[in-house]
């Protein structure tokens, strides 16, 4: 893992809200707005663009930690803003606190937290779950 990203630093990844998003479960659709399970998606691929410059060849990032406090709905087509903030790298582990609103106010906030890992290492670790 190179560590070519100071701490504070921000990505901003940018999200149009589908009606796939919607909260549903096999028994239905509970509302039509942005699930929490697709925010959390999208909050982890805004964390993951950090994982995507420190990783190096041979290396893969794997969420550790997830936490949202989904604050506001958000309506489909409606377009989001998922702002990562850099806020500790220990070891191989990054953690970043996320923020996602729409223009006029906040959706929601968390964190995220993400190893850094040989890719053989990680095939080790899930043939071993395997057997």
């Amino acid at each position: 893992m190179v560590n070519s990203v100071e701490i504070g630093s921000v990505r901003v990844h940018r999200y149009k809200v589908k009606a796939t998003d919607s909260a549903s479960f096999e028994a239905g659709e509970v509302h039509q707005v942005m699930s929490t399970f697709a925010l959390a998606r999208e909050m982890e691929w805004a964390s993951r663009l950090f994982a995507l410059e420190l990783k190096e060849e041979g290396e893969e990032g794997i969420g550790t930690m997830l936490e949202i406090a989904h604050v506001s709905p958000a309506l489909f087509n409606t377009e989001l803003s998922f702002e990562a903030k850099l806020v500790s790298i220990q070891k191989n582990e990054l953690i970043c606190e996320i923020r996602v609103s729409d223009e006029n106010r906040l959706v929601a906030t968390g964190r995220t937290g993400q190893k850094i890992l040989k890719k053989d290492k990680l095939n080790q670790i899930f043939t071993s779950l395997d057997s």
